[in-house]
């Protein structure tokens, strides 16, 4: 596995070749904010769950509802009943449920039989359209909340887990990406491994800072409170935890060089990453714009490289 802290990796259809591509920094864009949720989710027609997959709820106090989720085990778990495994909780991006990244289910069961990878169970839990996994000031949307406090509880009380952060990665695409990365930096002790995989990192505080009204950054999601913007954003967090994140959290970051609307902060956030000693591995794909089932296409033989790597090293740390 490469792991990088300055250099930047661009790739074609491998694992290979090296460039430094200069695009001037943007200032992202103020998103508007349709936050939305259906909480419980039917399988869309023409389309079936993946191998060993299956859909499930569970049910939300801060929602007071139940919340519907898709779970992969992998092959061996009914058998196997003193065995306990890692988790992938796995993201979706805006617009999407809990039905999602099925391609990524798909690539880790093949991946498992044919040996590449170790059996591991992979979590797709429903985050609803633009919360970008936070929790709205108004409390209509506590997503981080859930997935917290009560949705990664969930699983490791019916599940055989590896309950603690040397047994979870986590990540997701897109919203997904952005969602999975801002979390790894607050909760740094929960996940042993990201794989952000073009999710954008705005600096949340300065937008809010730069905003003549705070209904203007994000439609208002996080409120008119400076503190919500502050414990909400991905560069803060990271100086604020930079000690557990050095010592017991691995990321790896993934995103187009054609992807004009994620690219941007990503080069941001990995210069800050490089800035504070954090060693990571940061991918650009050539000529790739936002688009996740060719991201996978292209790394699918090393899809899963890094979780795995994560994995065994921080199983090895907590040996020590």
């Amino acid at each position: 596995m490469l792991k990088f802290t300055s250099a930047l990796i661009i790739l074609a259809t491998a694992v290979s070749g090296f460039a430094q591509e200069n695009t001037p920094k943007k200032k992202p864009a103020r998103e508007p904010h349709p936050a939305s949720i259906t909480w419980l989710n039917e399988l869309p027609e023409k389309k079936t769950l993946p191998p060993n997959t299956t859909h499930r709820t569970f049910h939300s106090e801060a929602a007071n509802t139940y919340v519907g989720y898709c779970l992969y085990l992998p092959p061996g778990y009914e058998e196997n009943t003193d065995r306990r495994y890692p988790v992938i909780y796995n993201l979706h991006g805006n617009g999407g449920n809990e039905f999602h990244s099925f391609e990524d289910v798909t690539v880790l069961h093949e991946g498992i039989l044919s040996g590449k990878w170790p059996p591991m169970i992979m979590a797709l839990p429903n985050g609803g359209t633009s919360t970008f996994y936070k929790d709205s000031h108004d409390g209509k949307f506590p997503i981080e909340t859930i997935f917290m406090t009560e949705f990664i509880p969930h699983i490791d009380a019916e599940f055989r887990t590896i309950a603690s952060g040397a047994g979870r990665c986590i990540e997701g695409f897109s919203m997904g990406g952005r969602g999975s990365l801002r979390l790894a930096m607050k909760y740094p002790d929960m996940f042993c491994s990201l794989f952000c995989q073009a999710g954008n990192v705005p600096a949340t505080l300065q937008n809010f800072d730069d905003a003549a009204d705070w209904n203007e950054v994000l439609g208002g999601f996080l409120g008119p409170d400076r503190a919500n913007y502050e414990s909400n954003d991905a560069f803060v967090l990271l100086e604020k935890n930079l000690k557990k994140i050095k010592n017991g959290l691995r990321i790896q970051i993934a995103c187009g060089t054609k992807d004009g609307g994620h690219l941007p902060t990503i080069r941001n956030f990995h210069d800050h990453l490089v800035e504070h000693g954090i060693d990571h591995t940061y991918i650009e794909l050539e000529g790739l714009a936002h688009k996740r089932t060719e991201m996978i296409q292209r790394l699918e033989p090393i899809w899963f490289d890094y979780h795995v790597e994560s994995l065994r090293e921080a199983a090895e740390a907590s040996k020590q």
